[in-house]
Parts: structure tokens; sequence; C-alpha cells
């Protein structure tokens, strides 16, 4: 098995929650844990974490709405897209997996959306062990410094984009190589069949439109307000930062306790953006240690 879309995964579907069902992956038995993927990438982003921790978890690895194999319509982002409508999605799974009390992974738009999951059912949660963003990071991401890093979110915004982009696929392979380079501290993680089977489920038609619509909801870094609007989250939290993410710098961790009542950060030397894929076992050991706490 190797690319995100080989059969070989053993792939399941869920039962719609507002119309979308979400493919998933799950290994393991024992205590649950959920990880979560971010932008550019699919579930895929999390198989060597699922490889490691599959003897000792039952590990489920879904595809977020509109991204991969789940479901993706052309609706009101800000109704269908939004890190609580990923959520919702991610509870409706948790339910009908029977899964309770969940050791809950996210890294970039899964962060979001496993903070949003673990704010709306705060009970379902167990711990959460996360990578970047995170929303004390306010409005940092606007600033007039950063616009080189984070102009790809205003250009998501745009209908040009889907234009430019969509359904593309020579177009979408190096609008996606980019960022799988850069964010990765200007270093090539994949290999050129890894990044061409990801670039390939990017580029069917509609998939870059559906997988850019949690930056049209409102979900993304520059769409943040100056100060977080929720209260500290509760749990037990370990989180992730690599000292080559070009998006997050670790400055930004300095108001975490806006964010988390209980919390341990975890730098990650010479580790770039991607971390499940870059740090595999640090997701892995984070995880182990909230279980043995949590």
């Amino acid at each position: 098995m190797s690319g995100p879309d080989d059969p070989a995964w053993g792939f399941a579907v869920s039962a719609q929650v507002d119309g979308f069902r979400l493919r998933y992956v799950r290994r393991g038995a024992g205590r649950p844990v959920v990880a979560l993927h971010g932008w550019p990438g699919c579930w895929w982003d999390q198989h060597r974490v699922l490889g490691l921790l599959q003897d000792e978890f039952d590990v489920v690895v879904p595809d977020l709405r509109g991204f991969g194999g789940s479901d993706r319509h052309d609706v009101d982002p800000r109704s269908a897209y939004s890190a609580e409508a990923q959520a919702a999605s991610v509870l409706g799974l948790l339910d009908e997996l029977g899964l309770d009390r969940v050791l809950l992974h996210g890294y970039d738009v899964g962060s979001r959306v496993a903070q949003a999951v673990a704010r709306t059912a705060p009970e379902r949660i167990a711990a959460l062990a996360l990578a970047p963003p995170f929303p004390s990071f306010g409005v940092r991401p606007t600033s007039r410094e950063m616009q080189h890093e984070f102009w790809y979110q205003h250009f998501h915004r745009l209908a040009l984009a889907d234009e430019l982009l969509d359904g593309d696929a020579r177009a979408v392979r190096a609008y996606l190589g980019h960022f799988w380079h850069h964010w990765a501290g200007d270093r090539d993680i994949l290999t050129g069949g890894e990044l061409a089977a990801i670039a390939a489920l990017y580029a069917r038609p509609g998939a870059l439109r559906s997988s850019i619509a949690v930056y049209r909801a409102g979900a993304g870094s520059t769409s943040q307000p100056a100060v977080p609007v929720h209260p500290p989250l509760p749990h037990r939290a370990i989180l992730l930062c690599g000292t080559r993410d070009p998006l997050f710098p670790v400055e930004w961790l300095d108001r975490l306790d806006l964010d988390f009542e209980d919390c341990e950060v975890r730098i990650l030397e010479d580790v770039g953006h991607f971390t499940p894929l870059e740090a595999p076992e640090a997701v892995a050991d984070a995880i182990r240690a909230l279980s043995s706490t949590a």
C-alpha cells in the first residue's frame, strides 16, 4: 500500500451527516484515537501515525468533508464547510462507531476541526494532541510581515482560484507542490509518486474547489479574531510545534493560556508544518503520554 487512494487500505464510508459521508480508515483495537488531516492533504497525512499506533489503539483516520474520498457538495461553504460543520461530521462518525473518551489529534485544518469537536462535545474527548494553528495566534497571520506566507488564503476566497486551478491536473500539481515543498521547511518530504497521487485526488473536477471551501467558510488563519472568542479548552493537551514551520513561528506560542487550561508544549527541532508526516513518532509519543494520564 502506498498512495492515499489505494483500496488495500480497506476504506469504509460513514453514514450521512448533513448530506456528507466521510471516507475513513480504521485499524487496531483498544483505546480510540482519531487523527485529522490538513490542507493540501487528506487522510493519508496521518498514515505514518496510523502505522505506529495501530498495534496499541483503535485508530480512525477520516477524510474531512470535501477532501479525498469523502463527499463534496457545491453548497454554501459557511453552512457546510466551517470548522463547526466539519466537527459535526466527525462527531457523527464517533456516534456511528460507538466511540467515546477519544484521544483526538489534528494539525492545520484538522487542528481547527479538532478544537471545534472538543468545544462542541467536550465530554466525548479525553485529551488533545495538536499542532498549530491555535486561536491565540489572533491576527498575527494578517500582519504585513506574514502576507508573503498567507497570501494563498486570500486567493482561495476568490472565484479566480477555481477558474485557474480546478480540474487542471498540471496546474493543481504545480500549485500543491509549492506548499508541500515550502511548508516542510523548503525540503521535499514527498516522493514524486506520492505528490502525484495527492495531486490526482485534488485534480478531479470540483475537488480543489471543495478543499478550499474551508477558507471560504472562515476557517482559515486570516479570518480569526484578534483574541479567542471561546474560553480555554479544559482538556489535557500536548501541543507539537515545529521550528521550521514557516506559517506558525514558535514565537507565537506566548498566549496559549487563552486556548488551553492544561497544556504541554513540545518543540520539534527541524520539523516544518506537516507534523504527522515529518514527525510521526512525536505525534505517537504524545498520544501515548495522553493515554496514560487522561
